[in-house]
């Protein structure tokens, strides 16, 4: 990562409301730079855009952050006074797999931008040497838990 997390790391975090989850991703967002990879994990709901919309907030990308499902990716450019950093948000759901990922061409995005790939699991961590892992959950009473952990590749 490009700088030291922000964030407690493999600590579950509870979020009781979609601005506390935004505001998640935009504290890890102060951690990330260049060439990170972010992969969302989690059931439908859990709360994978909501928080791509904080780090896109923390990053101080433009333009609006909605889920790229049918797109499948989505660049932001960096707004004025913002970090600088383009976010490239990539929906891997629809994706067959590796190869269709690989068609994206998302490692010559990973040079100058970070990467958010939700439902990446299992598929996009080879984009990169190490990765941030944010597993999000939706308890039955509606509070979203996430778990942030820094994975190296094997």
């Amino acid at each position: 990562m490009t700088q030291p997390m922000t964030v407690p790391l493999d600590t579950p975090i509870e979020l009781p409301g979609p601005e506390d989850t935004e505001a998640l991703g935009e504290a890890l967002a102060a951690g990330l730079g260049p060439g990170d990879l972010v992969v969302l994990a989690g059931p439908l709901g859990a709360g994978k855009t909501v928080f791509v919309r904080g780090l896109a907030r923390g990053l101080g990308v433009v333009g609006p952050v909605t889920s790229p499902t049918f797109v499948i990716a989505r660049e932001h450019r960096p707004g004025p006074g913002g970090a600088g950093v383009p976010l490239v948000h990539v929906d891997a759901y629809r994706l067959g797999g590796a190869a269709e990922l690989d068609d994206l061409d998302l490692d010559t995005d990973l040079a100058e931008a970070v990467v958010a790939v939700e439902w990446g699991e299992g598929v996009a961590e080879r984009l990169a040497q190490q990765h941030v892992l944010v597993r999000l959950e939706r308890r039955p009473d509606d509070v979203r838990v996430a778990t942030i952990s820094v994975v190296a590749r094997r």
